[in-house]
């Protein structure tokens, strides 16, 4: 079964594998088979390189279509794709690829050479799998080949095995977006104990990180006490902030997956964020005043002659931590990109706990300019 399977495949099944038992298989292997899955698996894990097959159909610019035919029928069984034809020279340099449908169309007396236009789109053995994924994207291609360093083609890589590797990367994401380390198994398979764990860690830095919630609160203590009414609103201040940190966190992380922007775009991603910030924070406020308005109509006890004092407190904070959260959610993935950290582990979780202590200082700074004098 092992040396049936394509050389891929059987990479990807021996590297989950313990090391010891990929000893033994490896020693089951034809010897044929026994080097090529060796080479593979000498290559780094994530890099292309663990990803091609060495089957694929090559011909030579001198050969006429007759023969690149020819050489489909004896090689085309064993070859992952005979889409593409790739086009070599004697030193086994990759010089172009050809889809089939061109020699199809064409005479059988015509030479490969004639087909040439030399624009050929290949991928590097040691890049990283993601970078394949991006290529892949932007040329449409069902299958490119690779190349080492000096431009001999070692090997092809096909599109299902870019989807595997663009599935791994979505559930490794949503994973690490949700504040949880990345799961190597299906959630359902997993050990109760790994799978706390996976989870512990980031529980246990956001616990210390809402720590400072509590100490932000209790340097506010004294006007807590005072306007018992402002602690009333701390969820919904604080809750909109992380929200707000949350979509922008979550729209760039998607943004740099899709290669839509790079840390270099940081100004521009900071002046929409400003724009977007102010226009949501603007929105909550007037939202926030006119419930407050509105409860004061229904029951005047509840917030008695200074409730304009109030609604413009609740009001402006909204403003302030909405385009704060804004900002934070933004910069914070570029920011985590650019020391070369994982940007996805800044969302959610961690922005949200971030904007949270933030956001009652900016909420209890507006009460005091607001209420002082008056409630204060």
């Amino acid at each position: 079964m092992l040396n049936e399977l394509p050389a891929d495949d059987r990479t990807d099944f021996l590297e989950e594998l313990p090391s010891n038992a990929v000893r033994e298989l490896i020693k089951l292997l034809d010897p044929d088979e026994r080097k090529i899955t060796l080479s593979l698996l000498g290559y780094p894990e994530n890099s292309i390189g663990r990803l091609m097959t060495p089957d694929y159909v090559y011909v030579y610019p001198e050969d006429t279509i007759e023969q690149v035919f020819a050489t489909i029928r004896k090689y085309g069984k064993d070859s992952e794709t005979i889409n593409v034809i790739y086009v070599i020279n004697d030193k086994g340099e990759l010089l172009d690829d050809i889809r089939i449908r061109d020699f199809i169309l064409n005479p059988p007396d015509r030479r490969v050479s004639e087909l040439m236009d030399n624009r050929v789109v290949s991928l590097q053995a040691y890049d990283d799998q993601e970078t394949a994924s991006e290529v892949f994207k932007m040329n449409n291609r069902v299958a490119l080949p690779v190349v080492s360093n000096s431009n001999k083609l070692l090997g092809i890589v096909t599109i299902d095995d870019m989807l595997w590797v663009a599935g791994e990367e979505f559930s490794e994401d949503m994973q690490k977006m949700g504040g949880t380390a990345a799961l190597e198994e299906p959630y359902i398979e997993m050990p109760i104990l790994r799978l706390f764990k996976k989870r512990v860690i980031w529980l246990i830095i956001l616990f210390f990180g809402e720590l400072m919630t509590i100490s932000a609160m209790h340097q506010f203590e004294a006007e807590i006490s005072k306007v018992v009414i402002l602690a009333t609103f701390i969820p919904l201040i604080i809750s909109s902030g992380g929200n707000s940190g949350s979509q922008a966190s979550t729209l760039i992380i998607q943004a740099m997956a899709l290669g839509e922007v790079t840390v270099r775009d940081w100004w521009q991603i900071m002046r929409r964020e400003i724009f977007s910030g102010l226009l949501l924070g603007l929105t909550l406020c007037v939202l926030g005043l006119g419930v407050i308005f509105t409860w004061h109509i229904l029951s005047p006890e509840t917030f008695g002659e200074h409730y304009m004092a109030i609604g413009l407190t609740v009001g402006f904070s909204l403003t302030g931590i909405v385009l704060w959260g804004s900002l934070m959610g933004s910069m914070l993935p570029l920011l985590l990109k650019r020391l070369g950290a994982d940007p996805a582990a800044s969302s959610t979780p961690f922005v949200a706990t971030l904007v949270d202590v933030t956001g009652l200082l900016i909420y209890f700074s507006v009460a005091y300019i607001l209420l002082r004098g008056t409630l204060l």
